[in-house]
């Protein structure tokens, strides 16, 4: 009897020191680790890795930056760009400097020291923000344009072809509305990138047309737009006070061109023609009311807003983007379309 007790203890004690065993074992050994994202030792840039591993634009901060969020247009395509990306989970940040581009470059500084993800630059020359951008370039923070210009190193710029909407609606107003002949007011704002494009469209025809005469170009701030130019067609009613001493106004955005309208309209100057360029809703309401705002080229901003949420996207999933412009295209409205 006792040796077979003696037996069943060493027997039981046996089957413990197995058990121990086997445990040890299992937690001594690392469970594999799933494998995640991908390895830029194997030929992907960090852009690559970069969307890969974080999946486009949720959790992103993005940074929409802008000295002009006072204009409509700029303002509209702020709004668009802004929806979309918190649609897509991003954090937004939207940053105005009311017209003050110094400003502006020291804003761009701080978000780059902050570490934003993105920058989106709306309405803005590039080329005056250079350097600031430049740090953002060597941080690796992609640079956006809507309706900006375009310098190397950003991604893309989503905006009208300023030259062919300005070759548009300057042929549109020499040909169809006054018959090659006349005076012409230029109401301009050439440190816009896109305005100075539809300028240079603008010198480059009123040369192809020798009896058509400028009779001045009046740089128009864009603080008060509509305002500012309103008192600056008035003083030229006056000193063009003969009711045929002015064919036509060309203004280079539709603010001006109302601004324009409504000078024209307060001095009964019914026979003076306007043009604008933009499409705002007040700008084709006027036209289809037939005013003196006879034409204005719409531009597609929801449709530029939609090109750089598609590119910001497209960038952060690691897929390959081509530097550039990008055009969403402009459609010219006059009384037969306006009402459309």
């Amino acid at each position: 009897m006792k040796k077979i007790k003696k037996l069943l203890a060493m027997s039981i004690a046996a089957m413990l020191l197995m058990g121990m065993m086997t445990g040890c074992s299992s937690s001594a050994e690392p469970e594999p680790k799933e494998e995640t994202g991908t390895n830029t030792e194997q030929g992907e840039t960090p852009q690559e890795q970069k969307g890969s591993e974080e999946g486009g634009l949720s959790g992103k901060n993005i940074s929409i930056m802008t000295p002009y969020l006072g204009s409509v247009t700029t303002n509209q395509m702020v709004e668009y760009i802004e929806k979309n990306l918190t649609e897509a989970g991003a954090e937004v940040s939207v940053i105005n400097t009311d017209n003050d581009f110094s400003e502006l470059a020291s804003r761009i500084e701080d978000v780059v020291s902050a570490g934003t993800d993105g920058i989106v630059l709306v309405s803005a020359d590039p080329g005056q923000l250079s350097n600031q951008l430049q740090e953002a370039f060597d941080a690796q923070i992609p640079v956006f344009g809507c309706d900006s210009g375009f310098i190397e190193g950003m991604q893309i710029n989503a905006t009208s072809d300023n030259y062919q909407m300005g070759e548009l609606i300057v042929k549109y107003l020499f040909d169809d509305l006054m018959g090659g002949k006349g005076t012409v007011i230029a109401l301009t704002h050439r440190p816009h990138p896109g305005v100075v494009k539809r300028c240079e469209a603008f010198d480059a025809l009123i040369e192809e047309y020798p009896d058509i005469t400028l009779i001045t170009e009046q740089h128009v701030p864009a603080e008060q737009p509509i305002n500012d130019a309103q008192d600056i067609v008035e003083n030229l009613l006056l000193a063009n006070a003969d009711p045929d001493s002015i064919t036509a106004i060309w203004a280079a955005w539709d603010e001006p061109a109302i601004g324009a309208t409504q000078a024209l309209k307060e001095a009964g100057r019914e026979n003076v023609i306007v043009t604008g360029v933009d499409g705002n809703e007040q700008a084709v309401q006027l036209v289809k009311d037939g005013t003196n705002l006879k034409a204005t080229v719409k531009q597609n901003f929801e449709g530029m807003a939609q090109i750089v949420y598609e590119q910001m996207d497209k960038y952060f999933r690691g897929e390959t983007i081509e530097p550039g412009e990008m055009y969403a295209p402009a459609t010219l409205i006059t009384p037969e379309n306006a009402g459309e």
